[in-house]
């Protein structure tokens, strides 16, 4: 089932293939369909929102069901057991200790002549947080994005997620939210629930950025009103690679390629190793673990299409494999990770030794788990407080450092054919030599 690869430029195409595994035909199709669903919440409000949940979701809602009720919400923390409930707030503490490592500090720049520099970091007044759901349950996506937000200061969160078959939003995901400091909640998925917090509805308030990952149909929804709000990124299928040599025990390898492997058909795990021997034996892993796994079928799909092998004639090699393919996920699994680190370039998320497992950052090491996917680790960077910040640059000067600069001023704009520009510094110096000139 999983493919061992031995040669260099067979593993390029093959990594290239997976790394591409977004962008086929049926996307424009897609696309189409959504750029009708955005339009319709964005002409018709709750009406095309409650038709699409109707028609996509087989679920009838009326408008004053879309937002979640402070009883539901009250009754979520009875729905949960004392030890989910303390896991949730353990993962809540120490992502906020985390990021609020992270928050850009203002700064301002006394220079000679009066001249005054800076930059001002302030947060977005409302943020959207698109949590995925229906059958499926994420609290710790919803933490990963609400707690960022909170701590950079945004003052109005809001969150929609798909409902369930009956309805309602399951309890661990209400009770994450509350604990982040999130309670305007809304029962609402896909790109309809995307488009209504772009544009608003009279329900849904318009937000200013839009965080959070969910199917081909949310992503897509993202990509096209970005430019009307701000957005995350544009999280794909999730992947993860792995570096390993002879020190990584193959059953450790298997799991983490399978943890990945289950979130997703489309979701990809590959394994980069210098050991054959090693190589064999995770492939023989990978088959016994998944003989019981309750996720079986979709696992097995994943790791069919987009799961591979690849035994490289060294580490740096590896290393030069893994920038190429820019993972969401990189784990160095092996004697030395920080030796081997200064060759890592690019990677949303990296995780050292063969006692860390991708899990530990998926849920409370603190680090956001919302990451750059199919090779836009090359420039993209995971979620953060920075998300929810726009920073604006401060500027004074006084008369004596303004003229000073007036010539250069004059010249460049000049040159560039604006009069009114040089006059707008012109007319100010000749003012400052001659107070009277104006009159």
């Amino acid at each position: 089932m999983l493919r061992i690869i031995t040669q260099r430029s067979e593993a390029r195409t093959e990594l290239r293939r997976i790394c591409d595994r977004t962008h086929d035909d049926q996307v424009v199709h897609k696309e189409a369909t959504v750029r009708e669903v955005l339009q319709a919440v964005k002409r018709q409000g709750d009406r095309a929102l409650l038709h699409y949940t109707s028609e996509f979701d087989q679920i009838d809602l009326k408008p004053e069901e879309l937002r979640v009720s402070g009883s539901e919400l009250d009754a979520a923390y009875q729905q949960v057991s004392k030890e989910l409930l303390d896991a949730i707030r353990l993962a809540c503490r120490q992502i906020e200790a985390f990021h609020r490592q992270r928050i850009p500090k203002s700064w301002v720049h006394f220079a000679e002549d009066e001249v005054v520099l800076g930059k001002r970091y302030t947060p977005v007044d409302r943020a959207g947080l698109y949590i995925p759901g229906g059958q499926a349950a994420y609290p710790s996506t919803v933490l990963m994005n609400a707690v960022p937000a909170k701590v950079a200061g945004v003052p109005r969160i809001v969150m929609v997620t798909p409902p369930g078959s009956e309805k309602g939003i399951n309890a661990a995901v209400l009770v994450a939210a509350q604990e982040a400091g999130v309670e305007e909640i809304y029962r609402v998925g896909g790109a309809q629930a995307v488009a209504a917090l772009a544009y608003g509805t009279e329900t849904i308030p318009k937000v200013d950025v839009i965080t959070g990952p969910g199917n081909i149909y949310v992503t897509l929804a993202k990509k096209l009103v970005y430019g009307t709000v701000g957005i995350d990124s544009l999280a794909g299928p999730s992947e993860v690679l792995i570096i390993a040599d002879k020190a990584a025990n193959p059953s450790h390898v298997a799991a983490d390629m399978l943890a990945q492997a289950e979130h997703d058909q489309m979701a990809a795990a590959i394994l980069l190793t210098d050991d054959s021997v090693l190589a064999r034996k995770v492939v023989e892993e990978v088959e016994r673990q998944l003989i019981d796994h309750p996720r079986r079928l979709l696992t097995e799909k994943a790791i069919a299409h987009y799961g591979l092998v690849v035994v490289v004639e060294s580490l740096e090699v590896a290393a030069e494999l893994s920038n190429e393919f820019a993972p969401e996920h990189l784990e160095l699994e092996i004697e030395d990770p920080w030796a081997l680190l200064d060759k890592i370039r690019h990677a949303g998320a990296i995780f050292l030794g063969n006692s860390t497992p991708e899990a530990v950052g998926d849920y409370l090491a603190g680090p956001n788990h919302t990451l750059p996917t199919s090779g836009s680790a090359r420039y993209a960077s995971a979620l953060g407080v920075e998300t929810f910040l726009k920073h604006s640059s401060l500027i004074q000067y006084s008369p004596t450092a303004l003229q000073k600069v007036a010539g250069a001023i004059d010249v460049l704009a000049t040159a560039e054919g604006l009069p009114s520009h040089a006059d707008s510094v012109r007319l100010r110096v000749r003012g400052s030599l001659n107070p009277d000139s104006s009159h």
